[in-house]
């Protein structure tokens, strides 16, 4: 049996101890060798490809890097599954495309704007997921 100081001092230094692990595991995962998405990357096409994704709601259908809705397939990987210019087409078709019942809007956009979101997903797609690709939604996986 521990003394009340004993204890008091077994308290404190697991405190510590515990709090200098944490301290060093955060600046560990925060340092530069750490960065797995690649932010170098990062071009004006990608920037624009994600605002895109943000101001069209993307996101209220579909998940991208595990977050967001799951009516529609996961997009984390979508050009390295599907390829450019399937992407392309559907981003681009002036009808409601309707797979498997699940209807996305026609969104009808230009080429441009089809060629910055499928950089965003190129980028997207090149992040270092650390094996959730295998785990992504059934959705993803149809074909």
């Amino acid at each position: 049996m521990l003394s009340k100081k004993q204890a008091r001092a077994f308290f404190l230094g697991g405190t510590l101890v515990t709090f200098l692990i944490f301290i060093g595991l955060t600046v560990y995962s925060l340092s530069k060798s750490q960065d797995q998405a690649h932010s170098e990357n990062i071009t004006e096409q990608v920037v624009r490809g994600k605002m895109l994704w943000e101001s069209n709601n993307c996101m209220g259908c579909h998940t991208i890097l595990g977050e967001g809705a799951y009516y529609a397939p996961e997009l984390t990987k979508v050009v390295e599954r599907r390829g450019e210019g399937y992407v392309k087409s559907v981003l681009m078709s002036p009808v409601p495309w309707a797979p498997h019942g699940r209807k996305m809007v026609a969104y009808g956009f230009s080429e441009d704007e089809a060629k910055d979101l499928i950089a965003f997903f190129k980028w997207i797609g090149n992040i270092d997921l650390n094996g959730f690709d295998r785990v992504v939604s059934p959705l993803a996986k149809e074909k």
